[in-house]
């Protein structure tokens, strides 16, 4: 079984969502891990985008990169450019992948327009998710 661990800055809406359609589309095929450089709590937004589509992610956690030095996993994929350049160094042959994700909590507006973009990063997470699974997880 492969470990992939989603990092982020502050494990907040981007690593939850990867995570949440990660272990979707992976089943019991990987174990999924997601963290951050920070820890700034799961947002509520991107609990209520996900429970949109059926995905259940109100009982993660946001945990800090350090909690999971010891694991040995086989692909790090890292969701934001700040969390790309503090990604701490994992031992072993560990693939790293990056995709530089629009933050959503960034976004301004009425509250529909926020939600639209929330919804917007969730469907280029869901698709980056889907394809990694298909591509790297047999």
């Amino acid at each position: 079984m492969k470990n992939i661990l989603v990092l982020c800055t502050g494990n907040s809406c981007r690593s939850q969502i990867a995570e949440g359609y990660l272990r979707h589309f992976a089943g019991d095929r990987a174990k999924i891990y997601s963290a951050g450089i920070e820890t700034h709590g799961v947002n509520p937004r991107a609990i209520k985008i996900m429970a949109e589509d059926g995905i259940d992610i109100s009982k993660h956690t946001s945990n800090n990169v350090n909690e999971y030095l010891d694991i040995p996993f086989d692909y790090v994929i890292t969701v934001c450019d700040n969390a790309n350049e503090a990604c701490p160094y994992f031992p072993g042959n560990v693939e790293r992948f990056h995709f530089n994700f629009p933050d959503p909590a960034k976004a301004q507006g009425t509250e529909e327009e926020i939600m639209n973009e929330f919804r917007r990063v969730r469907e280029m997470i869901k698709a980056y998710s889907a394809d990694f699974i298909y591509k790297h997880i047999a």
